[in-house]
């Protein structure tokens, strides 16, 4: 049978000598492996629609597991992500996260508009810290493990001060900290930036600036998230760690916020 869908590549793979076979985040068909042949090729017609990040327009023949490319064409090739070690750091981590935590059958058109403006939002040079993070917190809701951020997850309280806990489920009230004594006391901007991201859709995502302090917390909020909840090995973000110098945090004791820094999204301040 053949398809034809706009897709975006988060894999692409060598397949025997001249071939590649590409994962494509696609908004009506979930997650589809295609074969592109002779993508190796220096003179292929369709080499570049191989390349990672691409977003296309796909057509292709499948009758298996796997599809076999009958023609394409490119609507954004995302070079910029390509160029320099920071686009590509953190690209190949949103590529490789979507396509490790999310099942074929979860992929859904949401999703895909998601990384899209991941992508688009990297591409433009916003702040790929906090690009990343609101992304994280998609993937995340995607795969089923949004965590409660608005009220203690074991009593309900909805008055703070909060601890973020991993283990427990998220936020958890000064009465009920005992439960995970390695919660995190985080400041009230990366509460607030954690909310945000909960339920921003990325399409809408404006310049923000957040210090250093608090992009440290939120990075290790949602490390701790990731790891407890997705457990996935990746490749990209053991050089993204230590791009992040994330080696150096993991023996910090988080520090009591200091004054509140202003952040910015496109619906106003935060």
């Amino acid at each position: 049978m053949l398809y034809r869908v706009e897709g975006l590549v988060i894999r692409s793979t060598d397949y025997g000598e001249g071939n590649k076979i590409i994962t494509l985040l696609t908004p009506t068909h979930g997650k589809q492996g295609v074969i592109v042949r002779g993508a190796k090729k220096l003179k292929s017609r369709y080499g570049s629609l191989a390349q990672l990040f691409t977003y296309g327009d796909f057509s292709y023949y499948k009758t298996g597991s796997l599809g076999t490319l009958n023609s394409g064409e490119i609507i954004t090739s995302f070079q910029e992500l390509r160029q320099g070690l920071e686009g590509p750091a953190y690209a190949a981590y949103a590529a490789e996260l979507t396509d490790r935590a999310i099942n074929d059958d979860e992929a859904a058109a949401y999703l895909f508009h998601q990384l899209k403006a991941c992508q688009i939002a990297l591409a433009e040079g916003k702040d790929p810290q906090i690009v990343v993070r609101a992304y994280e917190m998609k993937v995340s809701s995607a795969a089923g493990y949004a965590p409660l951020l608005d009220e203690c997850v074991s009593c309900g309280r909805q008055e703070g001060p909060f601890r973020f806990s991993s283990t427990a489920g998220g936020a958890l009230c000064s009465s009920c900290k005992y439960r995970d004594s390695s919660a995190l006391e985080l400041e009230e901007t990366v509460w607030k930036l954690l909310r945000v991201f909960s339920a921003l859709d990325l399409r809408r995502l404006g310049n923000i600036a957040v210090r250093d302090s608090s992009k440290r917390q939120l990075q290790l909020a949602l490390r701790r998230w990731m790891d407890n909840h997705l457990s996935l090995n990746l490749k990209s973000r053991n050089f993204l760690d230590q791009w992040e110098k994330y080696g150096d945090l993991l023996g910090e004791r988080i520090k009591r916020p200091e004054p509140a820094a202003e952040a910015e999204t496109g619906d106003g301040p935060v």
